[in-house]
């Protein structure tokens, strides 16, 4: 070696005493000094010890320790120092000092004479150490340097020399005592590993990240010292994250309605995806990051880089490794991160345990520098097929049968659906369906969690089919390749720690595409130190100066949150992949924004309303931070440049893009009974069965599945099975409650056993069988850890009680219609008119008015509908009887399509079994809520009501301290209902002043008012005043304007589990028709003279079955849902078992409707033990002469709504 690369080192120790310390406090203070020898090969190896105590006199923070770089160039020669200062003179264990690299001023130009300018730096240095006595110690001296590094940080422009590749690592670094050798060694470097400049706006230059000693630089406490002023600025750029949460504020009903809407108009397209069961991993490159929902450098996210990476090996064979390189680069490089469902077996049970481990993508975001962008799904199945990576099963409705029958198709399959008939299904009835590159049946299972609904641009269609025209599906090159251990191998062979087996994990991913550990173990080999950053990381960040808009735009939201004290935490840790470019002015935390309720996204979104310009709230949301200081004309420059940026930016967010905020935020989530019943009513309720047992387990999924509103029929299968799980479970596990996470052990093989007992329980069950035992390979985490949330028990959120601790108001963009499910007499005049007058109104801004039935020619409701139109932020109040299911369903309907919402008031009475009403209301409306249909019990009445709009206002009416209604007031009304109930049975809904029992019906009316009239004076009294029923009934709307009631949802939940497609007509006609048809054919009426179809509630024509035509045929019937269908009875064919109309279809908006029926008909009558299908034989047994037949001529014409059932 030439002595011309010879590097002399000379260190340093003082060890230094202050008086006040301890006596056994103490510290040293090592300097080394670096000479590159002349020609001359002059060297100096020095020890210099100090044995001197230091007087308490000499401030500690000027005690510094200087390593001084000497660099030779052509042209000028640069003296560098290393400065560690130490403010604190108490320098125990937890001792922090503050580090940095600084530039002695440049000096002048000197000689390029190599020897002249070593003896002047050995003179200038010698100079600085004159006074100071040392002895002599030889050390090894003899490698080259180039650049020269110090533990893992390079110093500032260092020259190369004769392109000479050596580096300099210390064994350790850090306070030592005594002189200590420092070994030197000789190993190559790579080009680029000379200093790059960081492109950040207050990012400080960076180099190649060395394991040893930087964690050392940071246990200073760098954020306390860390002041904010008028130089401090702080940058924020988001990380990773998804789609916003939605929170639907309409019913699920209002959503699919407005979806059917768009779609027809032509206004969008409805996008369907399948809902893989697993955890949210969004992976932003190998220096981005990999992230879970709510956290990072964890099991969870390790397991998705595995199996990430795996993927890759997998799709590119022996090419894997470059590719995985090039992605990550390309990530990192344009700012992009990629969220996937993580599918495992290994992170706890959700509703199967999958077959294999994998990922399919379900969102890239562009991050850039602002706002995230989400790419359409048509660019991210072309994203994901460049690169290989798994894609979603997607269908695309654009037209509105495609729509209509999609929804249709779920209603069928919602309670017994699986993956199978549920992909077949919307195959049939989808526009568009993209298959996924993995088959949820193979690779998961049959039990489908789901299907996720939203609204997309109109064009969504036409680009899809170009991407799939541009894209063709990518060959899979791996797929006869060993790939090594599986995830499960890995877990399996790796169950001491935590630690250990992300560790494993990680290196079994490989370099190529996991270089860097320190996200999950750290930036040091063995060093156990905490990640978590002090608290005031964001505190500080929210003083500083915002260095760009995204800066901004973040701040503001974070400000907002902690405003309105929402439940959402803000935590804040060491930014890893930035260490090397940490200073005392230049600091990098990652933040995690954690929500912790729902309630957070819908009530920030209630926000965003009042506040266009806000941005969005985010899942699995990760942010970047740089707190950092600047000089004056840097600090005016980054002022003016924010102020830019600010009004760009805010006119950039103020451009709307094709579909308003509302509707493009349009989405819905539609999950399947056999999924729920193992999460929702087996898992979640393990907890509950343990703690407080059977009986209160029972209460749970009785409620669980009257919200989801559950057939009756499943309801009474799925009580028996849990019951049966209940006593299985708690006699095999006594008072040890079962794991959550690995629930399906047990639950698996007994629903497979119950599965094999009936074709029934087998489709109640779903799918059973094929287990994969989970136990031996689950991954490890330590503390029962559940992701914060992420893999949390997952919870089907229950209509809360009305409180004041949960407060959902009547959005003011919205109207209110006031209505009474009433008879006459019930006061609703009288007191909409004290309503219209009170002072203040309902308590806000929003106008009254009424609409008195009385007053209105033709259709009332139709007139309330287009009053609606014409103001729809007033409040109605409907001042006319909505007695029955018939006006309600009006009123519904009239909800969805103007926006508003619907609160029912009604007279507070107890009722009976068979009215709402007690005697002694009736007796108060008196007799005419006689000649009203179907009334229901009390109970159903109220229930009814509840269900269909969220809540219920109760008039008062009748004083509690009453006493009992006279005899005589109670006989005549027991007897007008008797006769009620024979003229019903009779005559139907025919007048009283007609029929049979009209001279009967004079009668008592006649005694009616003469009872009535003797007993005024009991009637008055037992009344309450009408001033206290109207200041109740104010008080409660007022609540419910205000929000401090339960919001009314305009909406009972319309759909739900669909047998059968049919045209459904009005019972009494239809009975009436058959009446007269028997009379005039006198051989009918012998065979059916003594029919009077007392049972005769429903009729209709049935144009399809699930079990007979499939669920397609039955979804295909969507488009004509509610429609008027008119329909022709053109023969009566019976025997002396059944009857039935032979029925003719016609057209609804030109389109002809056609039964899948061989034989559309109206099934009439059946005798006792005789199914109303067995009427679908009419037509052979006619041509055996074993039937009979009317021809009706001219055909009965008649029209009914076409309904699922």
């Amino acid at each position: 070696m030439s002595a011309s690369q010879r590097i002399i080192l000379c260190p340093l120790s003082l060890p230094l005493r202050f008086r006040r310390s301890s006596p056994s406090t103490a510290f040293k203070l090592r300097s080394f000094l670096f000479l590159r020898s002349s020609p001359s090969f002059v060297t100096l190896v020095r020890s210099l010890s100090f044995s001197s105590a230091i007087s308490t006199s000499l401030s500690p923070s000027a005690i510094s320790c200087k390593l001084w770089s000497w660099e030779d160039t052509t042209d000028h020669v640069k003296l560098v120092q290393w400065e560690d200062t130490t403010d604190d003179v108490k320098l125990g264990k937890g001792a922090r000092k503050e580090q940095k690299w600084k530039e002695e001023p440049k000096p002048n130009r000197i000689s390029t004479d190599m020897e002249g300018s070593s003896v002047s730096v050995v003179e200038d240095i010698t100079k600085r150490l004159d006074g100071l006595s040392f002895s002599e110690k030889h050390g090894p001296a003899n490698a080259s340097v180039q650049p020269i590094l110090f533990g893992s940080v390079q110093l500032p422009n260092q020259v190369p020399i004769q392109g000479q590749n050596a580096i300099w690592k210390p064994n350790s670094y850090g306070t030592m005592s005594g002189a200590t050798a420092v070994q030197v060694e000789e190993t190559s470097v790579d080009k680029s590993a000379h200093l790059n400049q960081g492109t950040g706006v207050g990012q400080a230059s960076t180099s190649q990240k060395s394991r040893f000693g930087l964690s050392k630089l940071f246990k200073g406490n760098l954020l306390e010292s860390f002041t904010v002023d008028n130089s401090t600025f702080a940058q924020a750029q988001i990380r990773a994250t998804f789609y916003p949460k939605f929170e639907n504020e309409k019913s699920d009903q209002e959503v699919r309605t407005r979806m059917i809407e768009m779609v027809s108009k032509g206004l969008a397209t409805l996008e369907v995806s399948l809902k893989h069961s697993g955890s949210l991993f969004m992976y932003a490159g190998n220096e981005g990051g990999a992230y879970a929902k709510n956290s990072f450098g964890n099991t969870y996210t390790a397991v998705g880089v595995f199996v990430l990476g795996r993927i890759f090996r997998e799709a590119w064979g022996a090419e894997a490794a470059k590719k995985q390189e090039e992605f990550n680069e390309f990530l990192e490089r344009n700012r992009i991160c990629i969220s996937m469902e993580l599918v495992t077996a290994v992170l706890g049970d959700h509703g199967q345990r999958p077959r294999e481990d994998y990922v399919v993508v379900t969102a890239v975001t562009e991050l850039g520098n602002g706002k995230p962008k989400f790419y359409s799904t048509p660019d991210i199945i072309a994203f994901c097929r460049k690169w290989h990576l798994p894609t979603n099963h997607i269908w695309l409705f654009s037209t509105r049968k495609s729509v209509t029958s999609f929804f249709a198709a779920f209603d069928a399959l919602c309670e017994e659906g699986t993956a199978t008939p549920v992909c077949k299904a919307l195959d049939e009835v989808a526009d568009i369906s993209v298959a996924g590159s993995k088959d949820h049946i193979k690779v998961q299972g049959e039990i489908l969690e789901g299907l996720v609904a939203r609204i997309v641009s109109h064009e969504s269609s036409k680009h899809m089919e170009k991407v799939l025209e541009d894209f063709p599906p990518p060959p899979v090159e791996g797929a006869s390749l060993d790939l090594g251990p599986s995830l499960r191998d890995i877990c399996a062979a790796n169950r001491s720690d935590e630690k250990q087996q992300i560790k494993a994990l990680l290196q079994s991913t490989g370099n190529s595409f996991c270089p860097d550990h320190s996200e999950w173990l750290g930036i040091e080999a063995g060093d156990d130190h905490s990640r978590n950053a002090d608290g005031s990381v964001l505190s500080k960040f929210l003083q500083c100066h915002p260095a760009d808009f995204s800066t901004t735009k973040l701040q503001e939201m974070i400000r907002l949150m902690r405003e309105r004290r929402f439940p959402a935490a803000f935590k804040c840790y060491h930014n890893f992949h930035k260490f090397d470019s940490v200073s005392s002015g230049n600091l990098f935390y990652k933040m995690v924004i954690h929500i912790h309720s729902d309630s957070v996204f819908r009530r920030y979104q209630k926000e965003m309303r009042h506040k266009p310009e806000l941005w969005p709230l985010y899942r699995g949301f990760f942010v970047d931070i740089n707190l950092f200081k600047v000089n004056k004309e840097k600090a005016a420059e980054l002022a003016k440049n924010i102020r830019s940026s600010v009004e760009n930016g805010s006119s950039a967010a103020s451009e709307k893009g094709e579909l308003a905020d509302e509707d493009a935020n349009l989405m819905i989530k539609l999950k399947f009974l056999t999924y729920k019943l193992r999460t929702f009513l087996i898992r979640n309720g393990l907890s509950i069965l343990f703690k407080e047992g059977p009986a209160a387990y029972k209460a749970y999924y009785l409620r669980q599945m009257k919200s989801w509103g559950t057939s009756a029929g499943k309801q009474r299968e799925l009580s028996k099975m849990l019951d049966e799980w209940a006593v299985y479970i708690r006699r095999k596990y006594g008072n040890k409650q079962l794991s959550s996470s690995t629930y399906l052990s047990e639950a698996e093989p007994f629903l497979e056993q119950y599965a094999k007992r009936s074709p029934q329980n087998q489709v109640l069950i779903g799918s059973a069988g094929s287990f994969v035992r989970a136990e031996d390979f689950l991954a490890i985490i330590e503390g029962g850890r559940d992701e914060e949330g992420d893999l949390a028990t997952e919870r089907e959120v229950t209509p809360p009680s009305p409180g004041p601790s949960v407060k959902d108001s009547v959005p003011r963009d919205e109207g209110l219609i006031v209505f009474f499910p009433g008879i006459p007499g019930c006061a609703k005049s009288a007191l909409c008119k004290e309503l219209l007058n009170a002072p203040g109104g309902l308590g806000d801004d929003r106008p009254v008015q009424s609409l008195m039935g009385d007053l209105i020619k033709g259709r009332y409701w139709q007139k309330v509908a287009d009053e609606r139109r014409r103001k729809p932020y007033s409040i109605m109040l409907a001042d006319k009887n909505a007695p029955n299911e018939e006006v309600w369903r009006q009123i519904e309907h009239m909800c969805h399509s103007t926006r508003a919402s619907a609160v029912p008031v009604v007279p507070d009475s107890e009722g009976t079994d068979s009215n709402p009403f007690s005697l002694d209301a009736l007796a108060v409306f008196m007799y005419r809520v006689l000649q009203r249909v179907n009334h229901p019990s009390r109970k159903e009445f109220d229930s009814e009501l509840v269900e269909r709009f969220g809540s219920l206002i109760k008039m008062p009416l009748l004083k509690s301290d009453r006493s009992p209604l006279p005899d005589p007031v109670k006989s005549v009304l027991e007897e007008g209902i008797n006769l009620y109930n024979l003229h019903r049975d009779r005559h139907g809904r025919l007048e009283s002043t007609k029929g049979t029992y009209a001279k009967e019906w004079a009668k008592w009316e006649k005694q009616l008012r003469e009872v009535l009239l003797a007993n005024a004076e009991y009637l008055n009294s037992v009344q309450v005043p009408f001033e206290f029923a109207v200041k109740e009934v104010l008080e409660q709307l007022r609540k419910i304007a205000k929000g401090e009631y339960k919001t009314p949802v305009s909406g009972k939940r319309a759909f739900g589990t669909i047998a059968y497609a049919a045209v459904s007509l009005p019972a009494t006609e239809i009975k009436s028709r058959f009446d007269e048809l028997v009379r005039k054919n006198p051989g009918a009426e012998v065979v059916l003279g003594d029919r009077h179809l007392k049972n005769l509630t429903k009729a209709h024509v049935t144009l399809a079955h699930k079990r007979s035509h499939g669920v397609t045929a039955v979804a295909n019937y969507g488009v004509f849902l509610h429609k008027e269908v008119p329909v022709e009875l053109t023969a009566l064919l019976y025997t002396d078992k059944m009857a039935a109309f032979e029925a003719e279809l016609g057209s609804v908006d030109g389109e002809l409707v056609v039964s899948k029926n061989e034989w559309p008909h109206v099934t009439i009558w059946t005798a006792e033990g005789v199914a109303a299908k067995e009427a679908n034989r009419l037509p052979e047994l006619l041509a055996e002469e074993k039937a009979s037949c009317i021809h009706i001529n001219p055909p009965i014409a008649i029209s009914g709504t076409l309904e699922f059932f």
